[in-house]
């Protein structure tokens, strides 16, 4: 493919021109949404007391929208351009939450459109490699389960966003663990590119002092969404794991996503017992409870991703 050359020739100068136009990007949406009132209330479960805009999601994805035109426009194939349409659709879901409150109902079925229009994108997990002595599964039941993975890890995504800069760390943890682990370059390597170099900014506006930008109901369903097709894609037989690293997938996948996966069994068993949905927000999220003791975003953050990258690779040792 064209795009190939351009990001290996060129890819140091392409991530730093990403880089600066995230900047660029999320400014303009900060000060956009600041113009038209939008701002995020703080509240009893707010973990900030300045301003703040929950406008980081819909910047990253502007960035890959944008570029992705660009190239769609000049032919070059960077990616499977059709994924971008189910995460639109959770981007202005998401949107519209950050704006007016979304019905957490009306929510998770749009997760699963979006997840529908993955699959029939042709990403399906229809293989269990062997686990409970199961490998290739009916394609009603694949459909069924493909749903539920990608809603999972949707919602996953959404409930670590709590503290500053977790779920962008578990994201590009994520992404670069993908990337490394995969025999050969995979075809969403240009698209993790991009998502990488599109968020680091978003870092800095997270730690600010003030007038700090969030990744918000937008950032959260986005990446949530994007995270679920690498993980179907890592599924796939596409997808081979270098020799050195001879893991079984499923616990591979498990093991990135460790922190996510922890932590939406633990706040939805938590709150079934109390008899409350599992959908309405509280703090009892487990970097909630790192936060009280570290009393730093910043420090929490760090913990929770040495956490995650020591069972990622303790995991790969012992298996």
């Amino acid at each position: 493919m064209k795009i190939h050359k351009v990001l290996v020739i060129d890819k140091y100068l392409y991530c730093f021109l990403v880089l600066i136009f995230s900047f660029f990007t999320i400014s303009l949406f900060q000060r956009l949404f600041l113009n038209y009132g939008i701002h995020d209330d703080i509240n009893d479960r707010s973990s900030h007391s300045v301003l703040a805009t929950r406008s980081g999601g819909v910047s990253v994805f502007s960035i890959v929208f944008l570029i992705s035109s660009y190239n769609y426009i000049l032919g070059n194939e960077i990616f499977d351009f059709s994924l971008i349409v189910p995460l639109f659709l959770l981007v202005i879901v998401g949107l519209y939450d950050d704006i007016y409150k979304l019905d957490f109902k009306l929510k998770f079925i749009f997760q699963i459109i979006a997840a529908k229009i993955i699959i029939d994108s042709g990403l399906i997990i229809d293989n269990l490699h062997g686990v409970f002595g199961v490998f290739e599964i009916n394609r009603i039941i694949a459909q069924i389960l493909t749903i539920f993975i990608i809603v999972s890890i949707i919602n996953s995504i959404n409930f670590i966003d709590g503290i500053d800069g977790l779920a962008n760390s578990i994201v590009v943890l994520f992404l670069f663990a993908v990337e490394f682990f995969s025999s050969n370059q995979t075809p969403l390597f240009n698209l993790s590119v991009i998502i990488v170099c599109s968020i680091l900014p978003l870092f800095y506006y997270n730690f600010k002092k003030k007038r700090k930008v969030f990744l918000g109901d937008s950032g959260s369903l986005f990446l949530g969404g994007l995270v679920s097709i690498y993980v179907i894609y890592a599924l796939t037989n596409s997808y081979i794991i270098k020799p050195e690293f001879d893991l079984h997938k499923i616990l591979y996948i498990s093991s990135i996503l460790i922190y996510p996966i922890v932590d939406l069994i633990r706040v939805f068993m938590i709150r079934i017992l109390n008899k409350r949905s599992p959908f309405i927000a509280d703090k009892n999220h487990i970097h909630h409870l790192i936060l009280n003791k570290t009393k730093s975003h910043l420090r929490s953050t760090i913990l929770i991703i040495l956490i995650s990258f020591l069972i990622l690779i303790l995991i790969q040792l012992i298996f």
